[in-house]
């Protein structure tokens, strides 16, 4: 049984699980981990495509023939004008206005920086860019984003390449529940396929993830799990699942039947 297709930056897809391109063993792991899982979005930093750190035109012949939506991010940046330049660069070189914007503001945790992300998110959506901003899951910052006009809001679960799954999963509830319209996609610190399925039971719209796949002992088989994953937890959300109760009760009647109580 298939979820609900879901729409965003202009187009429709059926895959609610994007994947990054970095780190996998090989470029043929890189693909068979793509074809495991289905994904129709892959995000790609424009330092892959220097020869010296393993990108090039190899790299970037492989992702075009893999069929996906192409999500260039601004990694790296620490200012709102730098993610800005970058982002012109990538919209030339991958031919697409879509961008993950993300705008570093402390190199030990890779925290986004909220001012810098608000900022560069709104410079960018009126030079015509779908921004998917790359942000914590602060509730104020995310609806300063949504007023800036983004195409996705993508909170994290806990820093980048943690794997820790979800740090603080009152924050992602309260930001599905406050803002039921936009689009919300889960972002960097999940590390098992669990960790997927638990945000995907909230309402999220869909995942991203890089490092829990490439760094994986198996890659192909791990993505696979991880579409499972997110499919079943967006499956649980649709079918609405049962209100949690405070006491225990019977799933079968107890009207009627007799009991004895001994002492």
């Amino acid at each position: 049984m298939n979820t609900t297709p879901w729409t965003v930056g202009g187009h429709p897809l059926q895959s609610r699980l994007l994947l990054g391109t970095a780190r996998y063993p090989s470029l043929q792991v890189l693909s068979d981990a793509v074809a495991a899982c289905g994904t129709q979005v892959l995000t790609v930093g424009l330092r892959r495509l220097q020869p010296e750190l393993g990108g090039g035109n190899a790299f970037w012949q492989r992702v075009r023939d893999l069929g996906c939506h192409v999500l260039p991010n601004t990694a790296g940046c620490h200012s709102a004008q730098e993610a800005v330049t970058l982002a012109e660069m990538a919209r030339e070189i991958f031919g697409t206005a879509w961008i993950k914007l993300e705008v570093v503001g402390d190199d030990y945790t890779l925290q986004p920086d909220p001012f810098g992300t608000v900022e560069a998110a709104t410079l960018l959506v009126k030079s015509g860019f779908h921004v998917f901003a790359y942000t914590t899951d602060d509730l104020v910052v995310a609806r300063r984003l949504q007023d800036a006009g983004v195409a996705a809001i993508m909170p994290w679960a806990a820093p980048i390449g943690t794997g820790r799954g979800p740090l603080n999963p009152y924050a992602l509830e309260t930001l599905r529940a406050r803002m039921p319209d936009a689009v919300l996609v889960v972002d960097a610190g999940l590390g098992r396929p669990s960790h997927a399925a638990s945000v995907m039971e909230m309402g999220f719209d869909a995942v991203l993830l890089n490092t829990a796949v490439a760094e994986a002992g198996d890659p192909v088989r791990m993505a696979r799990a991880f579409a499972d994953a997110t499919h079943a937890g967006r499956l649980a959300f649709e079918a609405t699942p049962m209100a949690t109760r405070q006491t225990a009760q019977a799933s079968t009647p107890t009207v009627g039947q007799p009991f004895w109580h001994t002492t």
